[in-house]
Protein backbone atom coordinates (compact mmCIF):
# COMPACT_ATOMS: atom_id res chain seq x y z
CA UNK A 1 0.00 0.00 0.00
CA UNK A 2 1.43 3.25 -1.15
CA UNK A 3 2.47 5.41 2.62
CA UNK A 4 0.10 8.29 3.15
CA UNK A 5 3.07 11.02 3.19
CA UNK A 6 5.76 10.36 0.80
CA UNK A 7 8.39 12.53 -1.86
CA UNK A 8 7.29 12.64 -5.08
CA UNK A 9 9.73 11.45 -7.87
CA UNK A 10 8.75 13.81 -10.40
CA UNK A 11 10.12 13.79 -13.68
CA UNK A 12 12.02 15.74 -16.31
CA UNK A 13 13.68 18.00 -13.60
CA UNK A 14 16.49 19.68 -14.93
CA UNK A 15 18.49 22.17 -12.53
CA UNK A 16 19.88 21.58 -9.13
CA UNK A 17 17.31 24.02 -7.79
CA UNK A 18 14.64 22.07 -9.17
CA UNK A 19 15.80 18.95 -7.85
CA UNK A 20 15.68 20.13 -4.00
CA UNK A 21 12.05 21.65 -5.06
CA UNK A 22 11.21 18.15 -6.00
CA UNK A 23 12.60 16.38 -2.94
CA UNK A 24 10.75 18.14 -0.90
CA UNK A 25 7.25 18.14 -1.72
CA UNK A 26 5.44 16.06 0.18
CA UNK A 27 2.42 14.42 -1.12
CA UNK A 28 -0.70 12.93 -0.30
CA UNK A 29 -1.99 10.93 -2.85
CA UNK A 30 -1.43 10.22 -6.51
CA UNK A 31 -3.00 13.00 -7.40
CA UNK A 32 -0.48 15.42 -5.61
CA UNK A 33 2.21 13.51 -7.27
CA UNK A 34 0.56 14.40 -10.72
CA UNK A 35 -0.05 18.00 -9.85
CA UNK A 36 4.16 18.25 -9.13
CA UNK A 37 5.15 16.27 -12.04
CA UNK A 38 3.11 18.92 -14.36
CA UNK A 39 4.22 21.51 -12.49
CA UNK A 40 8.29 19.92 -13.00
CA UNK A 41 7.68 19.61 -16.39
CA UNK A 42 6.12 23.10 -17.01
CA UNK A 43 9.17 24.65 -15.61
CA UNK A 44 12.09 22.37 -16.62
CA UNK A 45 12.35 23.39 -20.31
CA UNK A 46 16.12 24.35 -20.79
CA UNK A 47 16.43 25.26 -17.16
CA UNK A 48 20.18 24.43 -17.07
CA UNK A 49 21.03 26.51 -19.88
CA UNK A 50 21.18 23.95 -22.72
CA UNK A 51 18.99 24.30 -25.59
CA UNK A 52 15.15 22.27 -25.22
CA UNK A 53 14.50 18.71 -26.46
CA UNK A 54 11.85 18.75 -28.78
CA UNK A 55 10.06 17.64 -25.61
CA UNK A 56 10.89 20.21 -23.75
CA UNK A 57 10.72 23.32 -26.19
CA UNK A 58 6.53 24.27 -25.11
CA UNK A 59 5.23 23.46 -22.30
CA UNK A 60 1.92 20.91 -22.29
CA UNK A 61 -0.71 23.50 -21.79
CA UNK A 62 -3.93 23.28 -22.77
CA UNK A 63 -5.24 24.73 -25.89
CA UNK A 64 -8.84 24.52 -27.05
CA UNK A 65 -9.70 22.13 -29.93
CA UNK A 66 -11.54 25.55 -31.60
CA UNK A 67 -8.35 26.69 -32.58
CA UNK A 68 -6.13 23.35 -33.38
CA UNK A 69 -8.93 21.16 -34.54
CA UNK A 70 -12.15 22.69 -35.93
CA UNK A 71 -12.45 26.55 -36.87
CA UNK A 72 -10.75 28.50 -39.84
CA UNK A 73 -7.61 30.17 -39.56
CA UNK A 74 -9.48 33.36 -40.84
CA UNK A 75 -12.02 33.41 -37.88
CA UNK A 76 -8.97 32.08 -35.55
CA UNK A 77 -7.00 35.32 -36.75
CA UNK A 78 -9.64 37.47 -35.95
CA UNK A 79 -9.78 36.36 -32.32
CA UNK A 80 -6.33 35.92 -32.28
CA UNK A 81 -3.99 37.85 -29.31
CA UNK A 82 -2.19 40.03 -31.70
CA UNK A 83 -4.83 40.62 -33.85
CA UNK A 84 -6.84 42.48 -31.42
CA UNK A 85 -3.79 43.88 -29.93
CA UNK A 86 -3.38 45.81 -33.39
CA UNK A 87 -6.51 46.91 -32.91
CA UNK A 88 -5.59 48.41 -29.99
CA UNK A 89 -3.15 50.41 -32.02
CA UNK A 90 -5.21 51.49 -34.51
CA UNK A 91 -7.83 53.07 -32.58
CA UNK A 92 -5.28 54.64 -30.58
CA UNK A 93 -3.35 55.94 -33.90
CA UNK A 94 -7.20 56.84 -34.99
CA UNK A 95 -8.07 58.96 -31.67
CA UNK A 96 -4.71 60.45 -31.46
CA UNK A 97 -4.75 61.57 -35.42
CA UNK A 98 -8.31 62.51 -34.63
CA UNK A 99 -7.60 65.06 -31.96
CA UNK A 100 -4.77 66.77 -33.63
CA UNK A 101 -6.73 67.02 -36.47
CA UNK A 102 -9.09 68.89 -34.19
CA UNK A 103 -6.75 70.96 -32.52
CA UNK A 104 -4.83 69.05 -29.96
CA UNK A 105 -1.46 69.70 -29.48
CA UNK A 106 -0.37 66.05 -31.01
CA UNK A 107 2.05 66.59 -33.64
CA UNK A 108 1.84 65.14 -36.96
CA UNK A 109 5.58 63.52 -36.08
CA UNK A 110 3.70 61.99 -33.19
CA UNK A 111 1.70 60.46 -35.24
CA UNK A 112 3.36 59.70 -37.69
CA UNK A 113 6.17 57.51 -35.03
CA UNK A 114 2.77 55.35 -33.53
CA UNK A 115 2.18 54.68 -37.50
CA UNK A 116 5.95 53.35 -38.22
CA UNK A 117 6.30 51.54 -34.67
CA UNK A 118 7.26 48.10 -34.80
CA UNK A 119 4.77 45.59 -34.55
CA UNK A 120 3.53 44.28 -31.11
CA UNK A 121 5.90 43.71 -28.82
CA UNK A 122 4.06 40.68 -27.08
CA UNK A 123 7.05 39.31 -24.65
CA UNK A 124 7.46 43.20 -23.36
CA UNK A 125 3.64 43.66 -23.12
CA UNK A 126 3.71 40.84 -21.15
CA UNK A 127 6.29 41.70 -19.10
CA UNK A 128 4.49 45.18 -17.98
CA UNK A 129 1.26 43.38 -17.44
CA UNK A 130 2.85 41.24 -14.90
CA UNK A 131 4.28 44.06 -13.50
CA UNK A 132 0.96 46.60 -13.49
CA UNK A 133 -1.46 43.96 -13.69
CA UNK A 134 -3.75 45.82 -16.22
CA UNK A 135 -3.44 44.57 -19.73
CA UNK A 136 -4.37 48.10 -21.60
CA UNK A 137 -1.87 50.11 -19.30
CA UNK A 138 1.10 47.14 -20.26
CA UNK A 139 0.08 47.94 -24.06
CA UNK A 140 0.37 51.44 -23.53
CA UNK A 141 3.72 51.58 -22.01
CA UNK A 142 4.71 49.20 -24.46
CA UNK A 143 3.42 51.00 -27.70
CA UNK A 144 5.33 53.80 -25.84
CA UNK A 145 8.48 52.43 -25.75
CA UNK A 146 8.28 51.63 -29.62
CA UNK A 147 6.91 55.26 -30.21
CA UNK A 148 9.25 57.20 -27.55
CA UNK A 149 8.52 60.27 -29.26
CA UNK A 150 4.57 59.79 -28.82
CA UNK A 151 4.80 58.40 -25.47
CA UNK A 152 2.70 61.26 -23.68
CA UNK A 153 0.18 61.29 -25.71
CA UNK A 154 -1.12 57.85 -26.40
CA UNK A 155 -4.35 57.33 -24.99
CA UNK A 156 -5.28 60.91 -24.21
CA UNK A 157 -8.44 61.38 -22.62
CA UNK A 158 -9.59 57.94 -23.31
CA UNK A 159 -10.54 54.95 -20.89
CA UNK A 160 -10.02 51.31 -21.23
CA UNK A 161 -13.39 50.30 -22.86
CA UNK A 162 -12.77 53.15 -25.54
CA UNK A 163 -9.99 49.93 -26.46
CA UNK A 164 -11.09 47.07 -25.50
CA UNK A 165 -15.23 47.50 -25.98
CA UNK A 166 -14.13 49.37 -29.65
CA UNK A 167 -11.69 46.63 -30.68
CA UNK A 168 -14.10 43.91 -29.80
CA UNK A 169 -16.96 45.18 -31.87
CA UNK A 170 -14.55 45.53 -35.09
CA UNK A 171 -13.81 41.64 -34.21
CA UNK A 172 -17.26 41.24 -34.34
CA UNK A 173 -18.39 42.82 -37.47
CA UNK A 174 -15.22 41.28 -38.93
CA UNK A 175 -15.94 37.76 -38.20
CA UNK A 176 -19.90 38.60 -39.22
CA UNK A 177 -18.25 39.19 -42.59
CA UNK A 178 -16.60 35.80 -42.53
CA UNK A 179 -19.72 34.14 -41.62
CA UNK A 180 -21.98 35.15 -43.50
CA UNK A 181 -20.62 33.96 -46.62
CA UNK A 182 -20.73 30.72 -45.41
CA UNK A 183 -24.14 30.88 -44.42
CA UNK A 184 -25.21 31.86 -48.04
CA UNK A 185 -23.10 29.22 -49.69
CA UNK A 186 -24.69 26.34 -47.66
CA UNK A 187 -27.83 27.75 -48.96
CA UNK A 188 -26.70 27.56 -52.39
CA UNK A 189 -25.69 23.86 -51.86
CA UNK A 190 -28.85 23.04 -50.36
CA UNK A 191 -30.86 24.66 -53.54
CA UNK A 192 -28.76 22.95 -55.94
CA UNK A 193 -29.58 19.58 -54.19
CA UNK A 194 -33.34 20.28 -54.19
CA UNK A 195 -33.89 21.41 -57.58
CA UNK A 196 -31.47 17.85 -58.21
CA UNK A 197 -33.97 15.95 -56.29
CA UNK A 198 -37.28 17.34 -56.46
CA UNK A 199 -39.37 14.98 -57.95
CA UNK A 200 -37.61 12.05 -55.63
CA UNK A 201 -40.50 10.87 -53.57
CA UNK A 202 -39.16 9.62 -50.35
CA UNK A 203 -41.48 8.68 -47.30
CA UNK A 204 -42.06 12.09 -44.94
CA UNK A 205 -41.81 11.60 -41.24
CA UNK A 206 -43.69 12.87 -38.35
CA UNK A 207 -43.23 11.33 -34.63
CA UNK A 208 -40.67 9.36 -36.73
CA UNK A 209 -43.40 7.20 -38.29
CA UNK A 210 -44.46 7.11 -41.90
CA UNK A 211 -46.45 10.08 -42.83
CA UNK A 212 -47.94 10.91 -46.57
CA UNK A 213 -45.02 11.43 -48.53
CA UNK A 214 -42.79 14.63 -49.64
CA UNK A 215 -39.69 14.62 -52.35
CA UNK A 216 -36.45 15.15 -51.19
CA UNK A 217 -35.73 18.41 -53.12
CA UNK A 218 -38.99 19.35 -50.22
CA UNK A 219 -36.88 18.07 -47.70
CA UNK A 220 -33.94 19.82 -48.65
CA UNK A 221 -35.55 22.99 -48.66
CA UNK A 222 -36.55 23.35 -44.97
CA UNK A 223 -33.53 22.92 -44.03
CA UNK A 224 -32.35 25.61 -46.96
CA UNK A 225 -35.13 28.30 -45.69
CA UNK A 226 -33.35 27.71 -42.23
CA UNK A 227 -30.43 28.74 -43.15
CA UNK A 228 -31.39 31.55 -45.16
CA UNK A 229 -33.26 32.48 -42.31
CA UNK A 230 -30.10 32.75 -40.26
CA UNK A 231 -27.80 34.69 -43.05
CA UNK A 232 -30.48 37.62 -43.17
CA UNK A 233 -30.18 37.84 -39.09
CA UNK A 234 -26.66 38.00 -39.46
CA UNK A 235 -27.28 40.10 -42.27
CA UNK A 236 -29.05 42.46 -40.01
CA UNK A 237 -27.18 42.28 -37.03
CA UNK A 238 -24.08 43.10 -38.86
CA UNK A 239 -26.25 45.99 -40.15
CA UNK A 240 -26.98 47.16 -37.30
CA UNK A 241 -23.97 46.82 -34.99
CA UNK A 242 -23.14 49.91 -33.30
CA UNK A 243 -19.62 51.20 -32.56
CA UNK A 244 -19.11 52.29 -28.77
CA UNK A 245 -16.65 55.62 -29.95
CA UNK A 246 -15.31 57.97 -27.22
CA UNK A 247 -17.71 58.27 -24.56
CA UNK A 248 -14.68 58.38 -21.52
CA UNK A 249 -15.13 56.64 -17.91
CA UNK A 250 -18.72 56.71 -16.93
CA UNK A 251 -19.87 57.50 -20.65
CA UNK A 252 -20.30 61.70 -20.27
CA UNK A 253 -17.73 62.05 -22.50
CA UNK A 254 -16.38 64.32 -19.54
CA UNK A 255 -12.28 64.17 -20.02
CA UNK A 256 -13.11 64.89 -23.43
CA UNK A 257 -15.35 68.03 -22.64
CA UNK A 258 -11.79 69.47 -20.15
CA UNK A 259 -9.48 68.00 -23.09
CA UNK A 260 -11.07 70.70 -25.82
CA UNK A 261 -12.02 73.20 -22.98
CA UNK A 262 -15.63 72.92 -23.03
CA UNK A 263 -16.08 72.66 -26.99
CA UNK A 264 -19.34 70.05 -27.00
CA UNK A 265 -18.80 70.25 -30.64
CA UNK A 266 -15.81 69.07 -31.08
CA UNK A 267 -16.26 66.18 -28.68
CA UNK A 268 -18.63 65.08 -30.87
CA UNK A 269 -17.22 65.38 -34.04
CA UNK A 270 -13.86 63.51 -32.36
CA UNK A 271 -16.84 60.71 -31.78
CA UNK A 272 -17.68 61.22 -35.53
CA UNK A 273 -14.64 61.04 -37.23
CA UNK A 274 -13.49 58.02 -35.27
CA UNK A 275 -16.47 55.64 -35.55
CA UNK A 276 -16.47 57.19 -39.34
CA UNK A 277 -12.66 55.52 -39.27
CA UNK A 278 -13.05 52.57 -38.15
CA UNK A 279 -15.47 51.95 -40.97
CA UNK A 280 -19.08 51.92 -38.94
CA UNK A 281 -21.85 53.87 -39.94
CA UNK A 282 -24.01 54.00 -36.28
CA UNK A 283 -22.38 54.70 -32.73
CA UNK A 284 -23.94 54.26 -29.06
CA UNK A 285 -25.57 57.78 -28.33
CA UNK A 286 -25.70 56.83 -24.88
CA UNK A 287 -23.16 54.25 -22.81
CA UNK A 288 -21.74 53.94 -18.96
CA UNK A 289 -18.16 53.10 -19.09
CA UNK A 290 -19.15 50.55 -22.17
CA UNK A 291 -21.62 49.86 -24.77
CA UNK A 292 -24.61 47.78 -23.26
CA UNK A 293 -24.17 44.46 -23.30
CA UNK A 294 -27.91 43.73 -24.98
CA UNK A 295 -25.82 44.38 -28.14
CA UNK A 296 -23.47 41.36 -26.79
CA UNK A 297 -26.84 39.25 -26.36
CA UNK A 298 -28.40 39.74 -29.54
CA UNK A 299 -25.22 39.00 -31.42
CA UNK A 300 -24.84 35.54 -29.72
CA UNK A 301 -28.50 34.78 -30.23
CA UNK A 302 -28.08 34.93 -33.96
CA UNK A 303 -25.27 33.03 -34.45
CA UNK A 304 -27.30 30.44 -31.80
CA UNK A 305 -29.71 30.16 -34.68
CA UNK A 306 -26.87 28.65 -36.98
CA UNK A 307 -26.00 25.84 -34.20
CA UNK A 308 -29.84 25.61 -34.38
CA UNK A 309 -30.28 24.97 -37.93
CA UNK A 310 -26.92 22.82 -38.34
CA UNK A 311 -28.37 20.68 -35.72
CA UNK A 312 -31.60 20.50 -37.59
CA UNK A 313 -30.42 19.31 -40.72
CA UNK A 314 -27.55 16.76 -39.10
CA UNK A 315 -30.14 15.48 -37.08
CA UNK A 316 -31.79 14.71 -40.28
CA UNK A 317 -28.69 13.16 -42.16
CA UNK A 318 -27.85 11.45 -38.98
CA UNK A 319 -31.45 9.47 -39.48
CA UNK A 320 -31.26 9.37 -43.14
CA UNK A 321 -27.95 7.87 -43.21
CA UNK A 322 -29.30 4.88 -40.79
CA UNK A 323 -31.78 4.16 -43.31
CA UNK A 324 -28.94 4.14 -46.01
CA UNK A 325 -31.43 6.76 -48.07
CA UNK A 326 -28.83 8.96 -47.89
CA UNK A 327 -25.19 9.63 -46.81
CA UNK A 328 -22.91 12.20 -46.09
CA UNK A 329 -19.44 12.57 -47.99
CA UNK A 330 -17.25 9.88 -46.61
CA UNK A 331 -13.45 9.95 -48.15
CA UNK A 332 -11.62 7.07 -50.03
CA UNK A 333 -9.35 6.79 -46.96
CA UNK A 334 -11.42 6.68 -44.27
CA UNK A 335 -12.24 5.07 -40.97
CA UNK A 336 -15.56 4.69 -39.82
CA UNK A 337 -14.60 2.87 -36.79
CA UNK A 338 -11.31 1.32 -35.30
CA UNK A 339 -12.92 -2.03 -34.60
CA UNK A 340 -15.79 -2.54 -37.07
CA UNK A 341 -13.94 -2.10 -40.23
CA UNK A 342 -17.61 -1.67 -42.28
CA UNK A 343 -18.73 0.97 -40.47
CA UNK A 344 -19.13 4.17 -42.47
CA UNK A 345 -20.73 6.28 -39.55
CA UNK A 346 -21.92 10.07 -40.23
CA UNK A 347 -18.84 11.75 -37.88
CA UNK A 348 -19.36 15.16 -39.72
CA UNK A 349 -23.14 15.28 -38.48
CA UNK A 350 -22.64 13.78 -34.94
CA UNK A 351 -19.84 16.57 -34.78
CA UNK A 352 -22.34 19.14 -35.99
CA UNK A 353 -24.82 18.45 -33.57
CA UNK A 354 -22.22 18.43 -30.51
CA UNK A 355 -21.11 21.49 -31.45
CA UNK A 356 -24.53 23.02 -31.72
CA UNK A 357 -25.39 21.98 -28.15
CA UNK A 358 -22.49 23.92 -27.27
CA UNK A 359 -22.81 27.20 -29.41
CA UNK A 360 -26.60 27.09 -28.06
CA UNK A 361 -25.33 26.98 -24.80
CA UNK A 362 -23.36 30.07 -25.33
CA UNK A 363 -26.25 32.13 -25.46
CA UNK A 364 -26.51 32.37 -21.43
CA UNK A 365 -23.45 34.00 -21.16
CA UNK A 366 -24.46 37.58 -22.59
CA UNK A 367 -27.64 37.42 -21.14
CA UNK A 368 -26.87 37.06 -17.68
CA UNK A 369 -24.06 39.71 -18.35
CA UNK A 370 -26.34 41.76 -19.96
CA UNK A 371 -28.84 41.97 -16.54
CA UNK A 372 -25.96 41.56 -13.77
CA UNK A 373 -24.36 44.84 -15.07
CA UNK A 374 -24.27 47.16 -11.86
CA UNK A 375 -24.84 51.15 -12.69
CA UNK A 376 -22.40 52.38 -15.22
CA UNK A 377 -20.23 49.39 -15.43
CA UNK A 378 -18.68 46.17 -13.34
CA UNK A 379 -15.64 44.18 -14.54
CA UNK A 380 -17.86 41.03 -13.79
CA UNK A 381 -18.69 41.16 -17.81
CA UNK A 382 -14.98 40.69 -18.53
CA UNK A 383 -13.37 37.05 -18.22
CA UNK A 384 -17.36 36.13 -19.30
CA UNK A 385 -17.52 38.14 -22.56
CA UNK A 386 -14.01 36.86 -23.67
CA UNK A 387 -14.98 33.41 -23.35
CA UNK A 388 -18.23 33.30 -24.52
CA UNK A 389 -18.09 35.81 -27.93
CA UNK A 390 -15.14 34.77 -29.48
CA UNK A 391 -16.13 30.77 -28.51
CA UNK A 392 -19.68 31.88 -30.18
CA UNK A 393 -18.08 33.24 -33.21
CA UNK A 394 -14.94 30.27 -33.48
CA UNK A 395 -18.07 27.40 -32.86
CA UNK A 396 -19.91 29.25 -35.52
CA UNK A 397 -17.65 29.01 -38.18
CA UNK A 398 -16.82 25.54 -37.38
CA UNK A 399 -20.65 24.20 -38.09
CA UNK A 400 -20.23 26.51 -41.33
CA UNK A 401 -17.22 24.44 -42.66
CA UNK A 402 -18.86 21.39 -41.73
CA UNK A 403 -22.18 22.20 -43.62
CA UNK A 404 -20.62 23.19 -46.51
CA UNK A 405 -18.50 19.89 -46.63
CA UNK A 406 -21.69 18.22 -45.92
CA UNK A 407 -24.12 19.80 -48.29
CA UNK A 408 -21.41 19.94 -51.11
CA UNK A 409 -21.08 15.92 -50.97
CA UNK A 410 -24.36 14.25 -49.84
CA UNK A 411 -24.86 10.85 -51.20
CA UNK A 412 -28.20 9.64 -52.90
CA UNK A 413 -29.49 6.12 -52.67
CA UNK A 414 -32.49 6.92 -54.89
CA UNK A 415 -33.37 2.52 -55.11
CA UNK A 416 -33.57 2.29 -51.25
CA UNK A 417 -35.54 5.31 -51.11
CA UNK A 418 -38.02 3.76 -53.24
CA UNK A 419 -37.90 0.61 -51.68
CA UNK A 420 -38.64 2.21 -48.32
CA UNK A 421 -41.57 3.91 -50.02
CA UNK A 422 -42.98 1.02 -51.87
CA UNK A 423 -42.99 -0.38 -47.75
CA UNK A 424 -45.37 1.81 -46.53
CA UNK A 425 -47.36 3.15 -49.68
CA UNK A 426 -50.07 0.16 -50.03
CA UNK A 427 -51.15 1.80 -46.77
CA UNK A 428 -51.11 5.26 -47.62
CA UNK A 429 -53.28 4.29 -51.09
CA UNK A 430 -55.91 2.70 -48.89
CA UNK A 431 -58.04 5.98 -49.06
CA UNK A 432 -57.84 6.68 -52.88
CA UNK A 433 -58.64 2.50 -53.16
CA UNK A 434 -61.43 3.21 -51.05
CA UNK A 435 -63.09 6.20 -52.76
CA UNK A 436 -62.38 4.90 -56.45
CA UNK A 437 -63.98 0.88 -55.57
CA UNK A 438 -67.06 3.50 -53.79
CA UNK A 439 -66.77 5.52 -57.36
CA UNK A 440 -67.53 1.94 -59.19
CA UNK A 441 -70.89 0.90 -57.41
CA UNK A 442 -69.63 -0.27 -54.08
CA UNK A 443 -70.56 0.00 -50.63
CA UNK A 444 -68.36 2.34 -48.75
CA UNK A 445 -68.72 0.94 -45.72
CA UNK A 446 -68.69 -2.74 -46.70
CA UNK A 447 -64.84 -1.54 -48.03
CA UNK A 448 -63.96 0.22 -45.71
CA UNK A 449 -63.67 -2.73 -42.95
CA UNK A 450 -62.72 -5.04 -45.82
CA UNK A 451 -59.95 -2.37 -46.17
CA UNK A 452 -59.24 -2.40 -42.18
CA UNK A 453 -59.09 -6.08 -42.08
CA UNK A 454 -56.47 -6.70 -44.95
CA UNK A 455 -54.11 -3.83 -43.49
CA UNK A 456 -54.40 -5.31 -39.79
CA UNK A 457 -53.26 -8.48 -41.33
CA UNK A 458 -50.12 -7.12 -43.53
CA UNK A 459 -48.81 -5.09 -40.94
CA UNK A 460 -49.12 -8.21 -38.74
CA UNK A 461 -47.51 -10.05 -41.36
CA UNK A 462 -44.92 -7.50 -41.48
CA UNK A 463 -43.98 -7.01 -38.03
CA UNK A 464 -44.13 -10.62 -36.90
CA UNK A 465 -42.68 -12.69 -39.63
CA UNK A 466 -40.27 -9.37 -41.43
CA UNK A 467 -42.22 -10.77 -44.47
CA UNK A 468 -43.16 -7.87 -47.17
CA UNK A 469 -45.90 -5.77 -47.45
CA UNK A 470 -48.74 -8.08 -49.57
CA UNK A 471 -51.15 -5.62 -48.65
CA UNK A 472 -52.02 -5.06 -52.60
CA UNK A 473 -52.44 -8.55 -52.99
CA UNK A 474 -54.85 -8.85 -50.31
CA UNK A 475 -57.11 -6.28 -52.10
CA UNK A 476 -56.16 -7.59 -55.45
CA UNK A 477 -57.76 -11.01 -54.20
CA UNK A 478 -61.06 -9.80 -52.51
CA UNK A 479 -63.58 -9.55 -54.57
CA UNK A 480 -65.29 -6.43 -53.28
CA UNK A 481 -62.36 -5.12 -55.19
CA UNK A 482 -62.77 -6.74 -58.83
CA UNK A 483 -64.01 -3.58 -60.35
CA UNK A 484 -60.43 -2.11 -59.92
CA UNK A 485 -58.20 -4.97 -61.01
CA UNK A 486 -56.92 -3.25 -63.67
CA UNK A 487 -56.03 0.04 -62.39
CA UNK A 488 -55.13 -1.06 -58.88
CA UNK A 489 -51.18 -0.69 -59.89
CA UNK A 490 -52.17 2.88 -60.99
CA UNK A 491 -52.97 4.03 -57.44
CA UNK A 492 -49.37 3.22 -56.33
CA UNK A 493 -47.66 5.66 -58.50
CA UNK A 494 -46.17 7.65 -55.41
CA UNK A 495 -46.48 10.92 -57.11
CA UNK A 496 -49.73 10.85 -56.83
CA UNK A 497 -48.95 11.26 -52.94
CA UNK A 498 -46.13 13.79 -52.87
CA UNK A 499 -49.28 16.91 -53.70
CA UNK A 500 -47.49 20.26 -54.87
CA UNK A 501 -43.57 19.46 -53.57
CA UNK A 502 -42.06 19.32 -56.76
CA UNK A 503 -43.65 22.73 -57.99
CA UNK A 504 -42.86 23.87 -54.08
CA UNK A 505 -38.89 23.64 -54.45
CA UNK A 506 -39.44 24.99 -57.61
CA UNK A 507 -41.25 28.00 -56.80
CA UNK A 508 -39.44 28.65 -53.65
CA UNK A 509 -35.64 28.78 -54.94
CA UNK A 510 -36.92 30.57 -58.10
CA UNK A 511 -39.12 32.88 -56.35
CA UNK A 512 -36.67 33.93 -52.78
CA UNK A 513 -33.43 31.74 -52.80
CA UNK A 514 -32.15 32.68 -56.45
CA UNK A 515 -33.07 36.35 -56.35
CA UNK A 516 -31.32 36.36 -52.96
CA UNK A 517 -28.23 34.47 -53.87
CA UNK A 518 -28.01 36.49 -57.53
CA UNK A 519 -28.44 40.20 -55.10
CA UNK A 520 -25.27 39.14 -52.86
CA UNK A 521 -23.31 38.14 -55.88
CA UNK A 522 -22.93 34.09 -54.66
CA UNK A 523 -25.44 32.46 -57.26
CA UNK A 524 -22.34 32.08 -59.76
CA UNK A 525 -19.81 31.56 -57.10
CA UNK A 526 -17.46 28.26 -57.75
CA UNK A 527 -18.00 25.50 -55.70
CA UNK A 528 -16.90 26.15 -52.14
CA UNK A 529 -13.49 24.04 -51.22
CA UNK A 530 -14.22 22.68 -47.84
CA UNK A 531 -10.96 20.81 -47.71
CA UNK A 532 -10.04 17.60 -45.39
CA UNK A 533 -12.04 17.45 -42.43
CA UNK A 534 -10.29 16.02 -39.24
CA UNK A 535 -11.59 13.25 -37.98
Amino acid sequence: MEPRFGFCNCVGLRGRGLERRAQKCKIRSGRRRFVCEVRASASSSGSNGESPSADEQQPPVYQSPLSTRYASIEMRTVFSDLYRFRLWRKLWIALADSERALGVEITDEQVEALREAPDVDLEMAGRYERELRHDVMAHVHTFGEQAPSAKGIIHLGATSCYITDNSELIQMRNALDLLIPQIWNVVRNLSKFAMEHKDLATLAYTHYQPAQPTTLGKRACLWAQDFMYDAMKLEQVRNELKFRGVKGTTGTQASFLSLFNGDHNAVKTLDEMITKEMDFEKKWSITGQTYTRKQDFTVVAALAGIGQSCSKMANDVRLLQHMKEVEEPFEKTQIGSSAMAYKRNPMRSERMSSLSRFLQSLVINPAETASTQWLERTLDDSANRRLAISEAFLTSDALLQLALNVTSGLVVYPKVIQRHLEEELPFMATETILMAATRKGGDRQALHEAIRQHSMAAGQKVKAEGASNDLIERIRKDPLFSSLLRDLDMYLDSSLFVGRAPEQVVEFIEDEVLPALRQRGYEETSDVDSGVVLV
